[in-house]
């Protein structure tokens, strides 16, 4: 995605060669034009899949969950990164290993939520080493429903989550792949 793609080079940080900070308008200060155009394209992308519920993590997720949902008429739900006490009745959880943050924390989503026979498209701002994914794929998994799709606005590509999800079958588009990050260089996958 050409947009997108001229976005980070104009305004993301390289921080070190694993790390890129574009929160200046995808994951602190959102872009509502630019995530209206992720999420066009998204729809325009998985338009030959039939999803009934869209399965996200709080909180950089959230905005390009919503706008996809809103396009396909669909709700979105996003895993919560501490258990709220609110949430008295069953759930599913998993781990995740933030990288940047290198920590492990856990997320959970109300089983009312996510249902036998639902067919769900994960959408997420990164994708690394796939840890959250697997997360919501294990979460999905636990409540009987199938991930039929995988959006994902950024894949560092020289990490090795989208090769792993994508040899265990999963449909995902990746919306802007990185190559390499070195210096203030920033290398794209045609």
């Amino acid at each position: 995605m050409k947009l997108l793609k001229n976005r980070i080079l104009k305004d993301g940080e390289i921080i070190t060669d694993q790390i890129l900070r574009v929160d200046s308008f995808l994951n602190h200060q959102i872009d509502p034009e630019l995530i209206d155009e992720i999420a066009s394209e998204f729809c325009y992308k998985f338009s030959d899949v039939h999803f009934n519920k869209i399965l996200t993590v709080e909180s950089s997720g959230i905005a390009p969950a919503v706008m996809t949902g809103l396009k396909l008429s669909i709700p979105v739900i996003f895993a919560k990164k501490n258990k709220p006490s609110t949430i008295i009745e069953n759930s599913y959880s998993a781990t995740v290993h933030s990288y940047t943050k290198n920590s492990d924390y856990e997320i959970s989503v109300s089983s009312k939520y996510i249902k036998r026979g639902d067919h769900i498209l994960i959408i997420d701002d990164f994708l690394a080493n796939g840890s959250a994914s697997r997360a919501l794929i294990n979460i999905a998994e636990q409540g009987g429903a199938k991930i039929d799709g995988i959006g994902v606005v950024i894949e560092k590509g020289f990490q090795a989550g989208g090769k792993l999800l994508r040899e265990m079958g999963y449909k995902i588009i990746s919306l802007a792949i990185i190559e390499s990050m070195t210096g203030n260089k920033i290398q794209f996958r045609d």
